[in-house]
Order: structure tokens, then C-alpha cells, then sequence
């Protein structure tokens, strides 16, 4: 007989794993134990060496539906063999290596069983298994077990106890299980604190009477997962504008969720691709476009799509088992602040919105957003990366194996954090806009706890070079007292970087050509870029062409008024007087003489609060507001570039005349190439003249946009070796222009790049922070 002890590492806690290695062990006549730990799941078994051959295949290919095996090591067992049957061990407390599950959408097995009148689950909003329900949201440390979690709170009753240690029972060792008699409970309270019961709405119960609510144009605060939402019925337009006006969330496009894919089918033509991330466990947000019935109009105003996803929880299913349209979801915050996720809380800060309040006594400890995801032509772009991804790792590529433990510290807007460790990325999260002080605080508290669960030590911290990043400033703060190394990293070159990464491009490749289009980053220059193209690879970069940098006349005043973009590109020709006189009656001339242009002339000329920026994000703005979209402001960073590509003429983009596509010329900028966008400017301003309607206009800036960027990597492949081209940064969500870009270097037999694992917006940035750093370190060895 033989005895081995079997190590697997992977997403193997809280996923039905333990139960699958006990069903596969007696099946395969074999005795030891299976127990968690701190690295993963450990086997201890004794049969046939033909036994244990045969458990280990089939441990790999009937593994459960929420794990993943990275890493699979057996070896012989030499102690003491003292089983005589196969059990689950007690979990055993040590160095955390282990990874935590992502929280899961509600299985079909639960759907079904909170809907059946014979169940004892029925119209259970907490109902889960070893197949779905929190993790992530609900956990405290590892392992992954219940007195580790916010169910902790919740003594098992003797039923669910006897699913809990029945190995047949699909709730064999599901930590959070739970039932009507021992589980948390929902209640509903009103805005007001009056007291409220189901019966004043003739319903089945708290959770049915909210479905009645939303149908009668309420507003209501919502207890979930990851955080409290705010709901309303998505078609009514009345409700829609008050919860903006209360939420202070003016022009932001609002989240909806739909009872199923026949409803959202109503409304959005849904393709194979984003049903099957419609159905997943992860349940994300996904970018739909909108055909049929219509929503209310203040939805997704300036928008071409709708965000849908289904219910993920069966609280959600239950409330809209009645609910034969869709609904708005989002966020239960105020205006940027992080999404409330405790009850006293949410009275405090969303008393002044909501009319009603649905709330659950089960803790959240880890808030997490709904993840976002948009399909561009058969490939997922996560826009979001939070609930159902985070905080599954990303395996690193060839070299990274035994890098040290780093900490990177992500970005200003849109932040997440990165650990990285033996050979794999584990990012935080969405966290939000680190500007925001009580974003900044929940930042804080999150890396915390993933330092602690994780065990995590980092030897080197990884920060972006802009000085005045709260995320840099920590990080300085915690290298100093904790007397760590620290590694300043150039915002787009981490870009680069991450897309590198997630693409699987060894440590020891040749550079890769990356084009990093964004609002703005902090250049080696001391200006701001946004506008790269960069010879790079994991440690060091070159860049080698830029976009013109044009003023950002007031600073971040340029970001919500896009008109000074518009301003800053015309007098950046050096022909500003002639283009006063050959277009006057224009209707963007007409705007900008009533501005005060001399002191603006002058914050250009003294530098005064209007630094070089060499934007793509904010020649995308100014091309907006000269055509008439959201020209005097925005409410939010790239809302008019968003509404540019919304109306964009399809039958334009599709033609290939040349007088169907605006010119850029190319010149030399400090010594490097650069796009300059004049020519672009001219033939606008002309189309402008003989009223050509915007979507043609909208359109001809894309293709002209596109071909510029595809010319200059032609050019530039003429002087440098490109064998691969790597697209991202912010702009790069804009599909119009990702589509053009890609086909146009796919014609030049170069291969492309884009994201998927990641957002390309700076979501993705503390991935391409940490590589670099590990990238760098490994170098210093």
C-alpha cells in the first residue's frame, strides 16, 4: 500500500472543494483526511498507487465549479498512518498562502429551491451552498471557515447541521449555510423611522412588499452583498429624477437589473457572449446595446448603452419575482462617496433619499461594487473589476515564479491595490476615487485587511510618480516606518505594463510598443502625458512619440469644462486670429469670445495653473464641446468623449472615403515624433461651416484618430523591431476607436494587445505597478 500527502493550492476554500475530495477518495477505496490550511487543501491518503492515481485525475477534472487548481504536489508520506477511513479534518491555522473565493452568484439548485412551496428554503432571501453565496464580502481570515466570517454571529440549527456533515447533501461543509430558523433575517423599515409592516401592502413578506414599493415609484435602500443600493423602477422617469436629484448623481448613467434574460431581452439585443457573463457566477454589470422597449430617459442620458445585470443573491430574485420590467440599482452613496454597507450607517447618510429601507442582519465586512463588463467584438473588456472577479488571482507570467512579495498602491481615480506573490497578482476590489475622504479612509481599511489575510509582507512598495496621489503618499508613509524599499513607477508605462501581464508576455521578452491613451499621467518630464507611445518592456521604457501637448487651461477646471480644451487646441495653431475672422459666425466662436480670453492668454503665457498636457482624453473633450456636446460642462471625466462615441454614423465610420476621415499631421515634439491634431482642427471647423450634422462629424474624428495612430506605428516600426502592440489606458474603453486601431495594426501583420483580465482604465494600474517593480528588483539581483 501506498501513502502520499497531496498539497493544492488555488481558489480551494469555501468552494465545495473538501467535500469533492471526500466523495472522490471513498469512491476511489481510499483512506487519510483532506483539511484546510493557511496554503490551500491538504490530502493525506493511503490505497493502491493505481488508487491514488486514479483520485488525483479525477480530482482535476471533476473539480467543483468555483475552484481553481493552481498547483497540484504529491509526495510519499512518511509518518505515522492512523486512519482507518477517509474523514475531513479540522482546519489547521498557519502561513496563509491559500486565495479567497470571489463571491458567487445564487446557483440553480438555490433558484429553484427558494421558489418551491416544499422546501424549506423557500422565500429564504440567504439561501446558498458550496456552489454560490458570499465570500469575499463576508470574510475575516483564514481559512475560510464560518467562525472566520460574519456567520459567525449565527448558531447552525440541528437541520442545516445535518446537510452541513452529510457528505451526499450539496451543503456538505458550506460555511455561510443557513435556513429561516437559524439564518439572518430581513426587515423593512421606513425613510421617515415610522414602523412598517408587510401586512399595510398585503404581501407574503418584507422582502415581496419592496417589489410593490418600486412598482408604486418608491425609492428604496436595499441591503445586499457587498453594500447597500438604491432601487427604483427603471421606467418610471419621475422616479428615476428623484432618486438623481436626492443621490446628487446628476448625469452618471444608473445600473438595472432584470428578473431574467427574457426581460433584458425587452430592452437590449443580447449576444451568446453576453449572455453566458450575464448568467456566470460573477453576475457583473454588462454593457448592452439598447434595442425595443424604452427605459426612462434620464437612465443613461448621452449614452449607447444600458447596464444590465440579473439578480446574484436570492434576495434579489425574490423581490423581483413580481417585477415584470427592470429596475435601477446602484450604488447607496452620496455623490462619489463609497457605497454604505451598515445599517446605521445608511440611515444616517441615505435617511434623505430613500423612502423605504430593506435591511438584512448578516455584516458586511468587505464592501465590494458590482463588477462592470462590456464585450468588444467576442472579448469581455472589464471596465470594473470588484464583485465576482476580485479577489481571484491573475497568474503572473514566465520569470515572475519567485519574486519577492510586493505592495502596489494603484492610482488616484478608480483605485485598486495589488499584492503580488510567488508567481501570482492579487488585486483589491474597485475602491473608488481616493480624492473622496471617506473613499480614502475605506482604502485605508482594505489594505489592511488584505495585509492581514493574507499574510502579506511586502519587501518592496510600488507607488505612482505623481507627487500628489494620496495612494503614493501612503505608500511613501508606510515604506518609511516600516523601512521598506520603495519603487516609483511611471503611471503609463504601468499601463503598459499590466497589459503586458494579463496578455502573458515572460519577463525576459523583447520591449513591446505601447500606446497609452488616458486623461492624464505624470511624465518623467515633470508634465503630464496622456498621450504615449512607449518602447517598453517589464523594467524600463523609451518613449519614442506623443501626442502635441496642448495647455490645460485651470488645471482640473479642464477635466469638467471642456471647453477650455477646445480653446487651448485652436490657440495652440498660432492662427487663432484668422480663424476669429474666417469662422466669427460659428457657433463655438461665438461661446469662447464671451469667455475672458485675455486671462487666459495670460494663465497660458505665465504657466500659471495650466500645465502641458499631451492628452488624447482631453482632445477627445475638446473636439466635443467645438461640435456642441456638453461643451460648457461636465458633471463627470470623459462624460463628453462618452457621448461623442454614442452618436457616432455608423454608415460614415464604415465608408472609406477619403474626405470621410479628418487629417492629423506628424512632426517632432522635444526631440521625439509627434501627432499633431492642426490639420484635424481646420477640416472641423470648415465641416462646422456647412453644418454637417454631428454624428458625421463624431465619426470622421474616430477614423482620423484611428488612422493617425496606425500611421505612426507604421512609421515607427520602420526604426524599431514591433512585433507587438499593447492598447490601453482609459481612452482605449472607447470600442469605436479600440476596433479601428486593432484592425488597422492587424493589417500591418502586427500583433494586438488589449485587455480583458484587467480594466485598461487605471483600474489595471497597481497590476502594471507591481510587475514593474518585481520586474526591476529581480534585476537589481
Amino acid at each position: 500500500m501506498a501513502a502520499e500527502e497531496i498539497r493544492v493550492c488555488g481558489t480551494v476554500q469555501g468552494v465545495g472543494f473538501r467535500p469533492t475530495v471526500y466523495r472522490l477518495a471513498k469512491a476511489c477505496g481510499l483512506r487519510g483526511d483532506v483539511c484546510n490550511d493557511g496554503q490551500g487543501v491538504l490530502i493525506r491518503v493511503s490505497g493502491s498507487e493505481e488508487a491514488i492515481t486514479e483520485f488525483v485525475a479525477r480530482l482535476q477534472t471533476e473539480c467543483p465549479p468555483l475552484a481553481r487548481i493552481n498547483q497540484l504536489t504529491r509526495i510519499i508520506y512518511k509518518g505515522e498512518f492512523k486512519f482507518d477511513n477517509f474523514v475531513i479534518s479540522t482546519s489547521v491555522s498557519n502561513a496563509i498562502k491559500t486565495e479567497i473565493a470571489p463571491d458567487a452568484a445564487t446557483c440553480p439548485q438555490c433558484q429553484q429551491e427558494i421558489f418551491d412551496p416544499f422546501s424549506r428554503f423557500y422565500r429564504y432571501p440567504f439561501t446558498n451552498c458550496t456552489n454560490c453565496g458570499p465570500r469575499l464580502s463576508i470574510i475575516r481570515a483564514i481559512p475560510y471557515d464560518r467562525c472566520n466570517t460574519s456567520m459567525s454571529a449565527f448558531a447552525i440549527c440541528s437541520e442545516c447541521a445535518k446537510e452541513y456533515h452529510n457528505i451526499e447533501n450539496r451543503r456538505f461543509h458550506a460555511q455561510p449555510v443557513a435556513c429561516h430558523a437559524c439564518g439572518p433575517s430581513a426587515w423593512l423599515e421606513r425613510g421617515d423611522g415610522k414602523s412598517v409592516t408587510a401586512s399595510m401592502f398585503s404581501m407574503l413578506d418584507d422582502v415581496d412588499a419592496v417589489c410593490t414599493l418600486l412598482q408604486k415609484g418608491e425609492i428604496v435602500a436595499i441591503k445586499g452583498l457587498g453594500g447597500i443600493h438604491l432601487a427604483c423602477d427603471a421606467t418610471q422617469e419621475t422616479a428615476v429624477q428623484k432618486l438623481r436629484q436626492r443621490k446628487k448623481r446628476y448625469h452618471k448613467p444608473f445600473a438595472l437589473m432584470a428578473r431574467d434574460i427574457e426581460v433584458i431581452e425587452q430592452y437590449c439585443s443580447v449576444n451568446a457572449k453576453e449572455k453566458e457573463l450575464l448568467t456566470s457566477s460573477a453576475a457583473p454589470i454588462v454593457l448592452l446595446q439598447p434595442t425595443g422597449k424604452k427605459v426612462a430617459p434620464s437612465i443613461a442620458s448621452g449614452q449607447k448603452t444600458l447596464g444590465f445585470m440579473l439578480p446574484y443573491t436570492p434576495l434579489h430574485h425574490l423581490i423581483l419575482r413580481r417585477m415584470n420590467r427592470p429596475i435601477v440599482l446602484t450604488s447607496g452613496n452620496l455623490a462619489d462617496e463609497p457605497q454604505c454597507i451598515d445599517n446605521d450607517k445608511a440611515r444616517e447618510k441615505l435617511g434623505t433619499i430613500a423612502d423605504y429601507f430593506l435591511f438584512h442582519n448578516r455584516e458586511i465586512i468587505n464592501r465590494v461594487d458590482d463588477s462592470v463588463v462590456r464585450v468588444i467584438g467576442d472579448k469581455a473588456q472589464i471596465i470594473r473589476r470588484a464583485r465576482g472577479y476580485a479577489p481571484a488571482p491573475i497568474s503572473l507570467p514566465l520569470g515572475f515564479d519567485n519574486v519577492a512579495q510586493i505592495l502596489a498602491m494603484g492610482s488616484e481615480l478608480k483605485n485598486t491595490f495589488c499584492l503580488l506573490r510567488e508567481g501570482e497578482a492579487i488585486l483589491s476590489q474597485h475602491l473608488g476615487d481616493l480624492e473622496n475622504a471617506a473613499a480614502f479612509n475605506a482604502y485605508e481599511e482594505t489594505l489592511n485587511l488584505y495585509l492581514n489575510l493574507f499574510e502579506h509582507k511586502p519587501e518592496v512598495i510600488a507607488i505612482d510618480k505623481h507627487p500628489e496621489y494620496l495612494s503614493s503618499k501612503l505608500g511613501k508613509e508606510l515604506a518609511d516606518t516600516n523601512q521598506i524599499k520603495i519603487h516609483q513607477i511611471q503611471h503609463h508605462h504601468a499601463h503598459i505594463a499590466a497589459c503586458m501581464a494579463e496578455n502573458g508576455i515572460p519577463l525576459n521578452s523583447p520591449p513591446v510598443l505601447g500606446i497609452a491613451l488616458d486623461g492624464l499621467g505624470y511624465g518623467d518630464d515633470s508634465t503630464l502625458w496622456g498621450g504615449e507611445f512607449l518602447l517598453a518592456d517589464y523594467r524600463k521604457f523609451q518613449r519614442i512619440a506623443t501626442f502635441k501637448p496642448v495647455a490645460m487651461i485651470g488645471g482640473e477646471q479642464a477635466i469638467y469644462q471642456p471647453w477650455r480644451n477646445t480653446y487651448a487646441q485652436l490657440i495652440t495653431t498660432n492662427i487663432w486670429d484668422d480663424y476669429q475672422q474666417e469662422y466669427a459666425d460659428l457657433e463655438i466662436f461665438k461661446f469662447l469670445k464671451k469667455k475672458p480670453l485675455k486671462l487666459l492668454n495670460q494663465l497660458i503665457e505665465k504657466e500659471i495653473n495650466s500645465p502641458l498636457a499631451s492628452s488624447v482624453g482631453r482632445l477627445f473633450d475638446a473636439v466635443a464641446a467645438a461640435i456642441g456636446i456638453y461643451r460648457d460642462e461636465c458633471s463627470y471625466e470623459g462624460q463628453a468623449a462618452i457621448a461623442m462615441e454614442a452618436i457616432v454614423d455608423v454608415s460614415s465610420l464604415n465608408n472609406h472615403k477619403e474626405t470621410l476621415i479628418y487629417p492629423f499631421s506628424f512632426g517632432f515634439s522635444d526631440s521625439i515624433y509627434c501627432i499633431d491634431p492642426r490639420p484635424m482642427w481646420q477640416a472641423l471647423l470648415n465641416d462646422l461651416q456647412q453644418q454637417i450634422p454631428q454624428p458625421v462629424m463624431a465619426a470622421k474624428f474616430h477614423k482620423g484618430l484611428a488612422n493617425a495612430i496606425v500611421q505612426m506605428v507604421k512609421h515607427l516600426s520602420q526604426e524599431n523591431l514591433i512585433s507587438h502592440v499593447a492598447l490601453t489606458g482609459g481612452v482605449f474603453q472607447n470600442c469605436i476607436l479600440l476596433e479601428q486601431v486593432t484592425k488597422g495594426l492587424q493589417t500591418l501583420g502586427i500583433k494586438v494587445l488589449t485587455h480583458s483580465l484587467v480594466p485598461a482604465n487605471d483600474g489595471g494600474l497597481s497590476l502594471g505597478q507591481a510587475v514593474i517593480a518585481a520586474a526591476q528588483l529581480i534585476h537589481e539581483c
